[in-house]
Formats: structure tokens, C-alpha cells, sequence
């Protein structure tokens, strides 16, 4: 059974042997429909089990965006012009570096990830996230996604923050600070409670967000998870490019903020934005460190002239 288009009699009509032929019906029978919702209704219809529908897409799109994003990452460490661009240019991962961390992230994506993936679907009917056609709005979708960037940013911080303390990080961060220059396929080789942990940023703000509104799209939570998964990556990377996001948008983290997070293992606690570490001090690198230094010596000082 299916969703997609809130009649059951319409899933049936569109419904063929083959995606493709699925594909064709809903052209044919929703001509109203835009590229993506037809290509979205397809699927539902074609597959009409909306929790393996759903289970197999969210893992797809995982590995693939994961993947994919990475991809050129790796492809650019071999290329020696752009060494004038890596934010640490003496430490290229090699392929043994590399190789291990692809073992490794597979692994979790099957075990640590797959199954709250597949399970994820009866959780959206349950709080009313829908798969149905048409889409909502751009602008809707857009403001959503702003927001959930944000509140993941939140989580993150805080988090991420704890994660440097004590036994958090002996027994779980410090896996994931194994490269001190990271490269883009390590954004998620991490203990699997880090994993989980973090990774309820991604999902468990969605999912507070809709039991507080009682209306969201599964699309719109598949581009939120594709961009997060791209921002992870490219923080990732290692490279700060003249044209990254950064450089048109200051509060934007990228990589050359988390890069000094793994060179310096402290610090810069934000995923995607730097206004955290800003107001509460926990700039990373040697430039942060002296402003520091300074600000403390002029609150001493301060202090002398008062008493």
C-alpha cells in the first residue's frame, strides 16, 4: 500500500511491472505533476510498500551522496596543483589511509546505520511526515531546511563539545581524530555512539520540528539529509578553495574551520556555522589562541585598575 497520492485506486491505475512503465502511466495519467514529484510518485507507486519504498531510498541516498561527495575529494589529493589550496599541503592521505577508512565507514552505514534507515517509515506515519505528491513549496521547503541547519549546528556544538572531555573522547571521540588532517570520506569514521549520537542532530531535529508543527514532507527531510551529508563531507576535505562558501559567507564553518579542529584536537566544536565557537571562545588555531591571550591580559589589568 501506498501514500503517495492519498488514493489507493490511483496507485493501482499507474502502477506497472516495471519502473519504467510506472514512470510512463504517471506521465501520462498526472501530467501536473513536476519532474521530481513524478519521478517521486513513480517509485512509490511502482514499489506500493511505502516502508521498503522508503527504507531503500534513505539508504541509496546515503551511500550515494556519501560516496559520490567524496569522490573528488580523493581524486583531488592526487593531483599535486592542488596543493596550494590544502589547508595542511604535507599531509596527503594515502591510499592505505584511505582504503582503511572506506572498510570502515561501510561497515557502520550496514551496521550502525541501516537499521534505524529501514525502520524509519512506520516513525514518519506515526508523526504525520508526508510522502504524498504534490511537493510543498520552494520557499517552504527552503525556510525548513535554513531552520534545520541551524538547530543541527546546536546539537552539534554541544555535542561535539562533550565529546572532547574525559572518557567521551578517550573511549569514543578518539576515533574519529585519528586524522589530524582529514580528508572528505572521514567525516563519518567515528565510534558508533558518536555516530548515533551526532547523527540525531540530522534526524532528531526533523523529527522535534514536525511533532511541534504536525506537518513536514519526506522530501524535503531527503535534500535536508543530501546537504548535510555534502556540508559534512566538504568540512571534511581539507581544502579552502577562493570560491568555497566560506569566503562568501563569513559565518559559514567549512573546512577551514574543521581542519583546525583535527590539527589542533580542540576547538571549533560547530558543524556548520562559527558563530557558536565565536560567542562562547572555543576558536581553534595559534591566531585564536593569542586573541585569547590578549583578551585575558586586559580583563587582568581591568581588574588591577578597578581594585
Amino acid at each position: 500500500m501506498s501514500a503517495v497520492f492519498g488514493n489507493q485506486s490511483l496507485v493501482e491505475l499507474v502502477r506497472a511491472p516495471s519502473y519504467t512503465k510506472t514512470l510512463a502511466n504517471v506521465y501520462e495519467l498526472q501530467p501536473q505533476l513536476s519532474f521530481a514529484e513524478t519521478y517521486w510518485a513513480s517509485w512509490y507507486a511502482f514499489m506500493n510498500n511505502d516502508v521498503l519504498a522508503t527504507g531503500l531510498m534513505f539508504f541509496l541516498l546515503h551511500e550515494f551522496m556519501y560516496f559520490f561527495r567524496s569522490l573528488p575529494w580523493m581524486i583531488i589529493d592526487q593531483i599535486p596543483w592542488f596543493r596550494r589550496y590544502k589547508i595542511q599541503p604535507t599531509k596527503i592521505p594515502s591510499v592505505k589511509e584511505q582504503w582503511h577508512c572506506f572498510k570502515s565507514v561501510l561497515l557502520s552505514h550496514f551496521l550502525v546505520e541501516a537499521i534505524p534507515i529501514w525502520t524509519f517509515h512506520p516513525l514518519c506515519e506515526k508523526l504525520g511526515i508526508s510522502v504524498a505528491v504534490p511537493f510543498p513549496s520552494v520557499k517552504k521547503m527552503a525556510l525548513e531546511i535554513a531552520l534545520f541547519f541551524v538547530l543541527e549546528d546546536v546539537w552539534h556544538y554541544w555535542a561535539h563539545r562533550l565529546f572532547h572531555y574525559g572518557v567521551f573522547y578517550k573511549y569514543i571521540h578518539k576515533q574519529h581524530h585519528r586524522y589530524a588532517a582529514p580528508f572528505g570520506m572521514a567525516a563519518e569514521y567515528a565510534h558508533p555512539v558518536e555516530t548515533m549520537t551526532l547523527g540525531f542532530g540530522t534526524v532528531g531535529m526533523p523529527i522535534l520540528y514536525v511533532m511541534y508543527t504536525g506537518e513536514l514532507h519526506l522530501f524535503t527531510l531527503s535534500l535536508w539529509i543530501a546537504l548535510r551529508l555534502f556540508q559534512a563531507v566538504d568540512a571534511h576535505s581539507g581544502y579552502d578553495f577562493p570560491w568555497s562558501l566560506n569566503k562568501i559567507l563569513p559565518f559559514w564553518a567549512g573546512a577551514e574551520h574543521h581542519d583546525l579542529h583535527h590539527h589542533f584536537f580542540i576547538g571549533n566544536y560547530a558543524s556548520s556555522f562559527r558563530w557558536w565557537d565565536y560567542c562562547l571562545d572555543t576558536e581553534a588555531g595559534p591566531e585564536a589562541k593569542i586573541a585569547r591571550e590578549e583578551r585575558m591580559k586586559k580583563n587582568a589589568l581591568n581588574k588591577v585598575k578597578r581594585n
